[in-house]
């Protein structure tokens, strides 16, 4: 039997660089009984495979070039959902389909993308304003932090325009197919030629990696063209969860993760919580951890056939909560 921090999930730079954190936690604590608890249930559910079918809200064309370039425009916009006055989310109805967090900003450039607006073009992102911005997700809320999107997409389209022709097709082309390949990764290749992307704290003299929207980025992409046949990552097992607002609530409400007094109440009362603050950091970095011993709990009781990784656990948690009434932490960010 594999044991726990043994098995290959922990190879990987991201999940490596959490574990001073998880050892040396002081506002949140982790239980190993809860989360062997959750895996006797949870290992017996339905999980989204690894080649699940395309969202209705990516491109009319199923085609690598226009997945990779509609994906990672997404990304580059996936973050800050919440007023972090009002506690609100951003919400749309498109298509005849309500759609919450997210996935209401999706809809949106879905829309844009179908009406003749060149949202993936670098040459777009370069140029754009925010008066651009404030028409293309129109809606009863103004979709929150406007000014930072406008500056991280004329940071991500002058990079493609100056250097990849305007396109992430000719970038993600430029890289090896793996997460992972002595700086040529599609990963490592995210945070360095791209510092939007390079979503790293400090805590007690280590680096914290977390690479929320990047592994996010790459890995709808690879599950779009796997099913069309042509997989993008060789190494997708290395993949963490996502941290971000969403799978510490889900955590906490299984009692994975049990918060300080002083968290439970700064969460309760939507008090913003400081971006690289211990607090912030250990949100992100316990909730890495727990997912991925998560994951192995469950492997345990699942035929080799259906083990999972990382990305489809947390894909379980954040639809199932994403747009629950429970709250959650509120960090002003750019990275999630």
């Amino acid at each position: 039997m594999t044991t726990q921090r043994e098995s290959p999930i922990w190879k990987g730079a991201v999940l490596a660089s959490v574990l001073p954190v998880v050892d040396g936690a002081s506002h949140i604590r982790v239980s190993e009984d809860a989360i062997r608890a959750v895996a006797r249930w949870m290992a017996y559910e339905e999980f989204q495979p690894v080649s699940a079918g395309l969202s209705p809200l990516f491109p009319i064309e199923p085609r690598p070039k226009d997945l990779t370039e509609f994906t990672m425009l997404v990304n580059t916009l996936n973050f800050a959902f919440t007023d972090f006055t009002t506690s609100e989310k951003y919400t749309t109805t498109y298509q005849g389909q309500h759609y919450v967090d997210s996935e209401a900003m999706v809809a949106k450039l879905h829309q844009a993308l179908v009406t003749g607006t060149p949202v993936t073009s670098g040459a777009w992102m370069a140029h754009v304003t925010a008066a651009d911005l404030r028409h293309l997700f129109a809606d009863a809320m103004e979709i929150p932090l406007i000014d930072e999107r406008v500056a991280m997409l004329r940071e991500v389209g002058t990079v493609l325009e100056d250097r990849f022709e305007g396109s992430w097709w000719n970038w993600s082309q430029d890289c090896s197919g793996a997460l992972y390949d002595n700086g040529s990764g599609l990963l490592e290749r995210l945070a360095s030629d791209f510092p939007r992307f390079n979503d790293a704290s400090q805590w007690r003299g280590n680096r914290v990696q977390f690479m929320k929207l990047g592994q996010l980025g790459l890995w709808t992409l690879h599950m779009q063209l796997k099913k069309i046949g042509v997989p993008l990552l060789s190494d997708p097992q290395l993949l963490t969860a996502f941290a971000d607002y969403i799978v510490p609530v889900a955590l906490n409400l299984f009692d994975i993760l049990h918060y300080s007094p002083a968290l439970t109440e700064q969460i309760a009362n939507g008090t913003e919580i400081a971006r690289d603050s211990d607090e912030e950091i250990e949100l992100r970095a316990l909730s890495i951890y727990a997912v991925a011993r998560l994951v192995e709990e469950i492997n345990l009781l699942r035929p080799t056939a259906l083990q999972l990784i990382s990305p489809q656990v947390d894909y379980r948690l954040w639809k199932s909560y994403h747009a629950t009434h429970a709250p959650h932490h509120l960090t002003k960010t750019v990275m999630y």
